[in-house]
């Protein structure tokens, strides 16, 4: 691996770092590699926005090589709601670039007495004053920067207006708005005084067997052209699997209380396709290109919104205007914030005041509506900028509930909300939410598509009925662990690579000779470090959970009637991981047997 840069924003010192071997063949890269750089950082009197958090940024050992689907990276720290580990994974150009400048990590610490901009090419540091960028939407500042520093193929990663205010749920945000979201760290990064981070380079990517791998990553390029997964995505984005998720009950409307969302087409990524698209967008390497481009009528070329984002901020909220929608989605790309969270948080405020919880004097005024579009623009608009009810929201669905004695009502774990895959119509996603590292999340494993036949049988992956309950946790088990590996590379999980073309490009880039046995086990070690690192961070088994509404069965639709018996399949799933069942610890032999012998002695 090339170094990485530490940069001390309080006193602008910086120290370059090598990562020995033995980390990078235990960890790979990426999440993986960030929490062993981490763990001794991260701790329970930590607070994530204070000068002395660190905020990592952290490539692959395949970010920028040209495919497949490999220009990402992620940023780690602690997360600022969760006040566990975090970590957010991007796509983009931006990842790649940072390798060509030089670097295969930055890690921040420290905070700038006035807003600053970093500016790194081809190995050289400069430290820029921000302060007329500060207040700047993302957009804005990407376009500032560029023309400022006058470099072609400059990336730049920046922090819109609800980072400045150090929205808990605000993240970084790059290229066609792709963003680093989830956990907090744009705000993270706007403690800092950071406004943004541009790169520029020309150094050439480290390969071991440079002719095997381009000729391996070939193959596999035409192999996803032609996968009909690919396919899909490529034709309607993410936002085409909205018909089938809704069929199965596992499309969330209204705030996960309705098992059914009828006007389910005029959302779906084929009425996007029909309607509004005018483009797409593919991250640095990908032959798929899910991203969108729309036009709503007005001539101006807009990002179309991903699957998550016309959940969030239409279904759940009864909205099933797709221009809407869209706006809805620039607010937050502009402003730096996280569609999910955002539009969770607001429907847990509908379901409350829909209960006589939340009355107009809470609100303001607002009388909230379900399905009311300009209220929820303007709500956008007010949690961004703190403004009245909109502070009591920028804090979260787990503090609003709490705030008015409902917090069994936020659909979250430990602080994080739950994405659009509902579990009582793909049971799987009830263990990956319930024991994420990161709180309810999808990224840590989408087994959603297990549970809709995608199976992966070299690893022990196979088909369980959707509704199954306990005897899915060895199946989740591995799937987490093969997703922890595509984080550590940095991959995106949407794209069909075969976990043997995955090992094949591992074993080329790195020049090891792993097994198929060797990858997951290296997955393994990282999902169960993450585990230390929550569990000294104060997680608690208590805390491996559901939320209230997500045990409640729906009385219609693809779902109807399924109740999730999730004692019964923590239990199995501890049993599976060699975890401790009173304490949610891996026991000392697991720890042991993953060479995490350190962790084992604490």
């Amino acid at each position: 691996m090339q170094p990485i840069l530490i940069i001390d924003l309080t006193n602008g010192k910086t120290e370059l770092i090598s990562i020995p071997s033995s980390w990078e063949r235990d960890y790979l890269g990426g999440a993986s590699l960030a929490a062993r750089i981490l763990y001794p950082y991260l701790t329970q009197e930590l607070d994530p926005l204070s000068p002395d958090a660190p905020l990592l940024f952290l490539t692959g050992p395949l970010t920028g090589s040209h495919g497949p689907v490999v220009g990402r990276f992620v940023v780690c720290g602690k997360g600022v709601i969760t006040r566990l580990w975090a970590e957010s994974n991007c796509g983009g150009f931006w990842g790649p670039e940072l390798r060509y400048a030089g670097y295969d990590g930055l890690w921040l610490t420290g905070k700038a007495d006035h807003p600053i901009y970093l500016w790194i090419q081809d190995g050289k540091l400069e430290i820029r004053d921000a302060t007329d960028l500060w207040g700047q939407d993302t957009y804005q500042t990407q376009d500032s920067i560029i023309k400022e520093v006058d470099q072609p193929h400059t990336r730049v990663a920046a922090i819109g207006p609800a980072g400045e205010n150090l929205l808990g749920y605000a993240g970084i945000f790059c290229d066609h708005g792709r963003t680093a979201g989830r956990t907090g760290m744009g705000a993270v990064m706007g403690s800092k005084n950071v406004k943004a981070i541009a790169v520029q380079g020309t150094v050439k990517i480290p390969l071991a067997h440079p002719g095997l791998f381009a000729e391996l990553r070939s193959q596999v390029n035409r192999d996803l052209k032609n996968d009909n997964q690919s396919q899909v995505l490529h034709d309607l984005g993410t936002a085409g699997v909205a018909n089938y998720s809704e069929y199965l009950g596992a499309m969330p409307s209204k705030y996960f209380h309705q098992g059914v969302f009828p006007e389910v087409d005029d959302i779906s990524g084929a009425r996007m396709t029909d309607t509004i698209l005018v483009g797409k967008k593919a991250c640095h390497g990908c032959v798929i290109a899910c991203g969108r481009v729309v036009d709503i009528g007005d001539g101006i070329k807009r990002k179309g919104p991903e699957y998550e984002t016309v959940v969030a901020l239409g279904s759940n909220l009864l909205i099933h205007d797709l221009k809407a929608i869209v706006r809805f989605n620039e607010i937050c790309d502009r402003a730096g914030m996280d569609t999910i969270s955002a539009g969770n948080t607001i429907g847990l405020a509908f379901t409350l005041f829909e209960k006589g919880i939340i009355t107009t004097k809470d609100t303001g005024g607002l009388k909230l509506k379900w399905g009311d579009t300009a209220l929820v623009e303007k709500l956008l608009d007010m949690i961004v900028n703190r403004e009245g009810f909109g502070a009591l929201l920028a804090e979260g669905s787990r503090a609003l509930g709490k705030h008015f004695g409902a917090e069994e009502e936020a659909v979250q774990v430990n602080g994080l909300e739950v994405a659009a895959h509902d579990p009582r119509g793909a049971s799987g996603m009830a263990l990956v939410y319930a024991t994420s590292p990161r709180g309810a999340c999808h990224n840590q494993s989408d087994y959603f598509f297990v549970d809709w036949g995608h199976t992966e049988t070299e690893l022990g992956i196979e088909f369980l009925p959707r509704q199954n309950g306990s005897e899915k946790a060895a199946n989740v088990a591995r799937h987490q662990n093969w997703r922890t590996v595509h984080n550590a590379l940095v991959m995106c999980i949407l794209a069909g690579v075969s976990p043997q073309a995955e090992l094949d490009l591992i074993n080329a880039a790195c020049g090891y000779e792993w097994t198929l046995e060797d990858m997951m086990r290296c997955g393994e070690r990282g999902w169960n470090l993450k585990r230390m690192i929550n569990l000294r961070l104060g997680l608690t088994a208590k805390d491996d959970r559901l939320p209230k509404p997500l045990l409640e069965p729906y009385p219609t639709g693809g779902a109807a009637g399924y109740k999730i018996d999730f004692p019964a399949m923590l239990d199995k799933y501890y049993e599976e991981r060699s975890w401790d069942k009173q304490t949610g610890k891996p026991t000392e032999d697991k720890l042991k047997e993953l060479g995490l012998e350190e962790l084992a002695e604490e």
